[in-house]
């Protein structure tokens, strides 16, 4: 027996229409690559939004074509999910930071036909122009005025804005009826080995990561909110912030290029924004900023914290100092992205101040909507006692079941993603990653969390950074490694890092050396790029 309810499809454009219908006087505001911050409306912006569907259908973008971006997060960047999306097109982002090389890859991988940039990416476009050959247009989001000419436009370019004004007065787009399951989305993960793979996200999927995502047990968006996603649009579709807050009805504030810790102080602080999402490389930088100012920017409430662990010395930071409460999110660009999310339950709110740290460091308990759980090497379920640890798998409505244009599965043989990391599940539901299962360093026979070393060394004071690998040994196969990069301010040194760690660590797991860097090799997301350090400290221990 079926149910007696309407068949209607989701679809990105829905969202859209909603916040123009529901929230139509709630506001995006965009610090602009050019400088100025710029204000609009949700309705002003949804209206936009048809005009530049009617732009790409004017220019031959048709359904399932691929449109993809080089942009920072600003307004338009929003306009442009929503209009490539909404007409039926693929909306592919583009990771700037990707080389050259993964760029045209990507690019004439995913056959995109029309490209939407920023003012900063013209010189990187420009080397990247003459190896795509499927590229027709490149789409200048700038002012008209500001449009480069001569020898500063090194290309042929469209201007977004006289592209949207050409289009005045012809009226709503037709959105199409389209199927649920229709590609909306295209991402490329960072895989550290061989090609980036893209991950094709549905309607269907899209809409539902943004509704589950919102919810109050998740990351709990709604009206009253100012929202900022720091993480940039084009990392996993900004983790799906630009749909959730549109159907929360949150403000939303764009940060531009400008990600340093004074700029982001100063544009939170003056349009007081409660949350804002980032990785956490970029709240070390607004840690340090609110430090010097004695303060939080003004509303600041709560942050979402992913893309690789935070430190529990800075989650503790934001909630001890500022009284700022940190979310861990963790998830992969195969689960659009979000898997689960570290909140303190009521449950545990009566724990001591460590004791809800040492949670908060955890990746948390999945979203409504994720089945998480732990393996063997023979895909056969392991127990949920918060001491096994296993491979952890995920499967729900917004992960992937296989790539892009490739035939290559990333499912186990039971039907669940594997997500490449190691790691252990209590009888709460609450998930902690032991490692990635390439970063785990194996000494003599036993298995040493590089995650555990780091969280250690970062309590440190004078530690910036530090990262862990696992180097070749003449007696013990392997053995951690530390490196550091030392704070601007009472440095670390070498002693005191031991000694700190011989206080928290045992003796086995206890790295072997302390090397200082200055700074730490990141790969296109932030993430520390391991496998270039074990490439360049291989020999430390036998050398």
């Amino acid at each position: 027996m079926l149910g007696q309810m309407m068949n209607t499809q989701l679809r990105i454009s829905s969202i859209l229409e909603h916040a123009n219908a529901v929230f139509p006087h709630q506001e995006i505001v965009t610090r602009t690559p050019e400088g100025p911050v710029t204000r609009a409306t949700f309705r002003q912006m949804r209206d936009r939004a048809h005009r530049l569907a009617h732009a790409l259908a004017r220019l031959g973008v048709k359904r399932a074509d691929r449109v993809g971006t080089i942009a920072w997060n600003t307004q338009r960047h929003v306009e442009a999910y929503y209009a490539i999306s909404g007409m039926g097109a693929v909306c592919h982002v583009m990771n700037p930071r990707y080389a050259h090389e993964q760029l045209v890859y990507i690019m004439n991988h995913a056959e995109d036909e029309v490209l939407l940039i920023d003012r900063t990416f013209i010189p990187l476009v420009a080397a990247l122009r003459p190896k795509l050959p499927r590229l027709r247009h490149v789409i200048l989001m700038t002012e008209a005025e500001a449009q480069p000419t001569g020898a500063d436009a090194p290309f042929e370019m469209l201007n977004y804005e006289e592209l949207l004004a050409a289009e005045d007065g012809k009226g709503d787009y037709p959105w199409p009826e389209l199927d649920e399951n229709s590609a909306a989305g295209l991402c490329y993960t960072s895989g550290t080995t061989g090609n980036p793979k893209g991950v094709l996200y549905s309607h269907r999927s899209t809409v539902l990561h943004a509704m589950a995502t919102a919810l109050p047990s998740a990351v709990n968006i709604a009206e009253t909110d100012s929202v900022m996603p720091v993480v940039p649009m084009f990392h996993v579709m900004a983790w799906g912030l630009p749909y959730s807050c549109m159907i929360g009805g949150a403000k939303l504030v764009m940060p531009g290029p400008n990600l340093d810790g004074a700029s982001l102080f100063e544009l939170m602080d003056a349009e007081g924004v409660t949350m804002a999402a980032g990785v956490p490389t970029i709240w070390l930088g607004l840690l340090s900023e609110m430090r010097k100012r004695g303060r939080a920017p003004n509303g600041f409430k709560r942050t979402l914290i992913g893309g690789s662990a935070p430190a529990t010395a800075m989650i503790a930071a934001y909630e001890g100092e500022f009284g700022i409460d940190v979310m861990q999110g963790w998830g992969m660009t195969e689960m659009s992205p979000v898997g689960s999310v570290a909140t303190i339950p009521p449950s545990k709110a009566h724990l001591p101040f460590d004791a809800r740290m040492a949670l908060k460091s955890k990746q948390g308990r999945q979203v409504f909507g994720v089945e998480l759980d732990i393996v063997d090497e023979n895909d056969r379920p392991l127990p949920h006692d918060g001491k096994t640890s296993g491979r952890l798998v995920a499967r729900g409505p917004w992960i992937a079941s296989g790539y892009y244009g490739i035939d290559q599965s990333p499912l186990t043989s039971t039907g669940w993603l594997d997500t490449g990391d190691i790691a252990t599940i209590d009888e709460d539901s609450f998930v902690t990653i032991v490692d990635r299962a390439k970063d785990l360093v194996k000494s003599g026979g036993e298995w040493i969390s590089s995650i555990d070393v780091e969280n250690a060394a970062m309590g440190c004071p004078g530690v910036a950074q530090a990262a862990v690998i696992g180097v070749p040994h003449p007696k013990w196969d392997e053995r951690p490694l530390i490196i550091v990069v030392a704070a601007e301010e009472n440095p670390a040194d070498k002693e005191r890092v031991m000694t700190h760690l011989a206080k928290v660590l045992p003796k086995w797991q206890l790295p072997d050396d302390v090397v200082f860097i200055d700074a730490m090799p990141l790969g296109a997301t932030g993430k520390i790029l391991k496998t270039e350090l074990r490439e360049r400290f291989r020999d430390h221990l036998t050398g």
